[in-house]
């Protein structure tokens, strides 16, 4: 039997029916699991100040460290591009830049009607390290 193109487009965009109301429940988000904080890390968040994290990367760099690396989770991943870039061009052409990405599993509580379920999502993520040339150009 035949179905027509406006039968299946209507199944298409239905959404999977959830035991808890969304509307009716609190959602606790929980932090990611840390990475290893090392001297040279940044990490980039969309409230803390542009302004501030290019001085703090500027002072690691000037302090003798050959390099730094940039982390950015979710909503701060356009930050840290940014922030690279924007040292990058600060450089000269004396910073080069090795970006990496990932997915991060994040759990969410969601506590309603008395029921506490958890659920599961990913974020994505990006790691920047931006380190001095052997070659300047």
């Amino acid at each position: 039997m035949a179905t027509s193109m406006e039968d299946q487009s209507s199944h298409i965009n239905e959404k999977p029916m959830s035991k808890i109301d969304e509307n009716e429940s609190l959602l606790r988000k929980r932090l990611p699991q840390k990475l290893p904080k090392r001297k040279n890390d940044i990490y980039v968040n969309t409230k803390t100040n542009f302004n501030g994290q290019l001085q703090r990367c500027k002072k690691i760099l000037d302090s003798g460290c050959d390099e730094v690396t940039i982390h950015g989770l979710g909503a701060a991943v356009n930050r840290a591009i940014n922030l690279a870039l924007r040292i990058q061009e600060m450089s000269h052409g004396f910073l080069e830049l090795a970006v990496n990405t990932s997915t991060v599993d994040l759990v969410d509580d969601l506590d309603g009607d008395g029921e506490k379920t958890t659920q599961e999502r990913n974020n994505s993520a990006v790691h920047i390290k931006i380190y001095r040339s052997s070659t300047a150009t």
